[in-house]
């Protein structure tokens, strides 16, 4: 559910910096306020705690730390830029309610290998409050739902722009490269072969390929006749891409369909047999349509989230009891434009619509009701009405690229707005020197380092 990389690289600092040792307790500081942000304040106890976390993470990555004054100065200007923001979010209104975030924290201690009960624990054993890591979490979801209302949606990608990415060397190279998974035979040929062996390697070869055909399991065939390294592997050479390929099998690659065994492909250093056991990219990919419809609750100044979301539940027990989706749409939900198709907003391609509607979406079988879905624009009650899969490649590259635009696009926009919001706030430090962080954390051990971070 979190939203941006940004999110989720602060959220891996934070299981980086729990994993190198404890905190320092806020109470230990001098609690004094060391910068003023328009309607709120950063305390020194949060400031250090925060330069004590990155300096941690910092360590246990084994990066190089910048002296102390400097670090301060930076992760102070970090938690401004992020103070804007949420209190940007709370003026709009945006809100990340209980589910949301427990669900949040869920993939959190997923991705630690940890359930829930196990992360709280870890949690409290580092001597990390809960209340306020999840009040980190809840905002972080909702500075991703910010940006995603000031920047994702005025974005817009025009045909012309998708034309000449593609047309362009490294727009095709990112977007129709394609790998293949094989499995591989050599049987080999001496360096300098006389006519007679390989000859006799042909043979070899050519009767391996006709009993492969015929039935012969290729991993085991691999094992038991192959001269290459990964014989004992089943021969399978793993994901590559066709430049990766030797070049002598890259060219009997390209023609070849799933499951198809070669004919034997000379090289110098013997005889080849390969077997195209899958592949993936754009040639492959198939575009998935979802015709969906909608109905969109508001909250506003006398309808809170929770009266929106429960409104939302009272509307799908009426469907559920037999009430026409249609009609409930026309009625009801506020978004006007699709409100008098009865909700419907037709047939939609993967990315035209906000993450989390989109995969709300993307798990719903046809003619399944979603639970309330909170995005931006408030909270929705989500059917698919049918999907549709479209092999066209010219589509499926078009929409890879616009994906790879917006995304371009969206990079630059937030550094930009990120800077402008800066700029437009009032800030007040009240520091004339930056305060350090602890220094007693010792640099971590491998041991000391979660597997899932190492690498």
């Amino acid at each position: 559910m979190i939203s941006s990389f940004k999110a989720m690289w602060r959220m891996a600092c934070l299981m980086l910096a729990l994993a190198a040792g404890s905190l320092p307790s806020a109470e230990a500081a001098v609690d004094r306020i060391v910068a003023v942000v328009d309607d709120g304040v950063i305390l020194e106890s949060e400031l250090l705690r925060k330069a004590d976390e990155i300096k941690r993470s910092l360590r246990a990555s084994r990066a190089s730390l910048p002296p102390d004054s400097i670090l301060v100065k930076q992760v102070l200007e970090r938690m401004i830029v992020d103070k804007i923001q949420i209190q940007m979010a709370e003026k709009m209104g945006i809100q990340v309610d209980d589910e949301t975030l427990r669900m949040a924290v869920g993939q959190i201690a997923q991705r630690n290998n940890l359930t829930a009960d196990q992360f709280r624990r870890s949690l409290a054993q580092e001597g990390l409050d809960y209340g306020d890591f999840l009040e980190q979490v809840r905002g972080e979801i909702q500075m991703g739902r910010l940006r995603a209302s000031q920047i994702n949606n005025q974005i817009k990608i025009s045909d012309r722009e998708i034309q000449h990415y593609l047309e362009s060397q490294s727009g095709a190279g990112r977007v129709s490269d394609r790998e293949y998974r094989l499995g591989h035979i050599l049987i080999a040929t001496p360096r300098e072969a006389a006519p007679d062996q390989v000859k006799k390697a042909r043979e070899r070869a050519d009767k391996l390929v006709k009993e492969l055909k015929s039935g012969l399991d290729f991993k085991d065939a691999s094992i038991r006749y192959s001269d290459d390294p990964q014989a004992l592997e089943g021969g399978d050479l793993g994901w590559r891409k066709l430049s990766e390929i030797p070049s002598h099998i890259a060219e009997a690659v390209e023609g070849m369909k799933d499951g198809e065994i070669s004919e034997p492909i000379r090289s110098p250093g013997g005889y080849h047999i390969v077997k195209l056991l899958a592949m993936r990219g754009v040639g492959e990919a198939k575009l998935t349509k979802t015709h969906v419809r909608h109905i969109l609750i508001k909250p506003n100044e006398v309808q809170s989230d929770e009266d929106a979301k429960n409104k939302l539940l009272a509307l799908k027990a009426r469907i559920e009891s037999g009430d026409e989706f249609a009609e409930l749409a026309r009625g009801h939900s506020d978004d006007k434009g699709s409100a008098i198709k009865g909700g419907d907003l037709g047939w939609v391609k993967p990315g035209a619509l906000v993450a989390p509607f989109e995969e709300a979406m993307n798990q719903l079988d046809e003619n399944e009701l979603s639970d309330p879905v909170q995005t931006q624009f408030g909270w929705h009650l989500i059917q698919v009405l049918a999907r549709q899969e479209s092999s066209d490649t010219n589509e499926v590259l078009k929409n890879r690229a616009r994906e790879e635009l917006f995304k371009r696009k969206v990079d630059e926009e937030t550094e930009l707005w990120l800077r402008k919001i800066r700029e437009e706030a009032y800030v007040e430090i009240r520091l004339e020197e930056m305060p350090a962080p602890s220094s007693n954390a010792e640099a971590p051990s491998d041991d000391d380092v979660p597997e899932s971070f190492m690498h």
